[in-house]
């Protein structure tokens, strides 16, 4: 049985619940909005991610006998109230960008219609899953566009959590890489796996070329030799003299990469490898990427920076209330009003717009009857599209989103949608968003 996702939550979004039902208001029409006020670390992008794992979270959301019994133990929250969540299902409708969509301050990223209860209580998972798959998506996104078309490979697992590892696997893939070192995520998500030896294997050997000869021997002259243990020269040339010229790749984990690239490549070629490719690893980040993208490099391993977001762990989204019903059934806007986290109350709708060479110019935010709408008066002879899709439609999950096929979908959506940015959205120093965001 598929554990239940109830509990992955804060407590007020319950006691939040069990006051609006003694109060008579659980059950007013309500609209939630996830969205990111700015780009965190100066990002000229994001890239949502997360929405399909989010989209088989909310499936799971039950409170089956294991969560009511431990609440009822925390005592609380009142017996209707555990009653009420014993029944739970969301059965409202969410619109969303689409996985692998770029998004910008103010972005309706989600739009969760339902009764207030049922919608508040998708606040923190909602958060915790976009938050961080969207803070790998956009770094790795930053990452792909610096390697100038060569390969990236997601191998961050020991540098976060072992659930986080394969998230954050997924959603590097989304975003253009096109490999990953974790198994879990190869299964889970149908991701290319890769991987062969570290420094320990070769260490476990009486001499590095011991430690070649073994790899050649298990994995075949195809294999990828790791030639920094001790000397990156000796190790190239051991490598060769094992491997022979056909070796497919040598890997290069420390030094200065730009000068140590260079003489590997002179090396190789000298030797007659000029085939054998050459991938590099060592604590890369978007902007040694960069450094290298032209260089002799085929290929490039990233850890740490990719499932930390490159120094931006989280892309700080929010999620409010914007609008809800009053007593007669109408429709009321609601906006917070504090100094510097203000928000922009009504339901919404959304056209990003271009210009005549189909650059992206604006995030266009119609406010009026909700996503799908056509606020009067709105000037759209522009060239647009609409941004927001439906995800959830009367407590039904839509098809296309989850599963690989939804990953499919949304990691050839992100190369399309980077595609339409103007060139200032690739640069990497940091800056305002590539894109005004209007209101209208």
């Amino acid at each position: 049985m598929t554990p239940s996702t109830a509990l992955l939550t804060d407590r007020y979004e319950l006691t939040m619940v069990d006051a609006a039902l003694a109060s008579g208001t659980a059950h007013r029409r309500s609209m939630f909005e996830l969205f990111a006020r700015r780009l965190s670390g100066g990002r000229r992008y994001g890239v949502v991610a997360g929405t399909g794992r989010l989209l088989e979270a909310i499936e799971q959301f039950r409170f089956t006998d294991a969560e009511l019994d431990w609440l009822r133990e925390e005592n609380f929250l009142r017996s209707e109230t555990l009653d009420w969540l014993a029944d739970y299902r969301f059965t409202g409708n969410i619109w969303g960008y689409p996985e692998g969509e770029v998004f910008f301050p103010g972005s309706p990223i989600l739009t969760v219609e339902s009764t207030f209860a049922e919608g508040v209580l998708l606040e923190t998972l909602a958060l915790s899953i976009l938050n961080a798959d969207s803070a790998v998506a956009t770094a790795a996104s930053r990452m792909s566009h610096a390697a100038n078309g060569k390969p990236l490979a997601e191998m961050g697992s020991r540098r976060t959590s072992e659930r986080s590892a394969v998230a954050a696997a997924r959603a590097a893939y989304i975003a253009g890489f096109t490999a990953t070192s974790n198994l879990e995520a190869g299964r889970s998500y149908g991701i290319p796996t890769m991987g062969t030896a570290a420094h320990a294997f070769t260490l476990l050997h009486d001499s590095e070329q011991a430690a070649f000869e073994a790899q050649i021997a298990a994995l075949g002259t195809g294999t990828t030799l790791l030639v920094d243990t001790y000397d990156i020269e000796q190790g190239v040339r051991t490598a060769i003299e094992v491997a022979g010229t056909d070796l497919g790749a040598v890997r290069i984990d420390s030094g200065d990469l730009p000068v140590v690239v260079a003489q590997v490549r002179d090396l190789l070629d000298s030797l007659g490898a000029t085939r054998t490719k050459i991938t590099v690893t060592n604590d890369l980040d978007e902007y040694t990427v960069a450094s290298l993208a032209f260089s002799p490099v085929d290929s490039f391993g990233v850890g740490t920076s990719v499932v930390v977001g490159s120094g931006t762990p989280t892309l700080g989204m929010v999620y409010k209330l914007v609008a809800r019903t009053d007593d007669a059934g109408d429709w009321v806007s609601v906006a917070k009003k504090s100094t510097d986290k203000a928000s922009v109350g009504g339901r919404k709708s959304v056209r990003r717009v271009f210009d005549a060479s189909g650059r992206a110019q604006t995030e266009l935010i119609l406010l009026g009857d909700g996503p799908g709408g056509e606020p009067e008066g709105a000037d759209l002879t522009s060239p647009n599209r609409e941004v927001l899709v439906p995800l959830v439609i009367d407590g039904t999950v839509q098809d296309g989103f989850t599963g690989s096929d939804g990953i499919a979908a949304a990691r050839e959506r992100h190369t399309r949608c980077v595609a339409e940015l103007p060139p200032i959205a690739m640069r990497l120093t940091r800056g305002d968003p590539a894109i005004t965001t209007e209101y209208r």
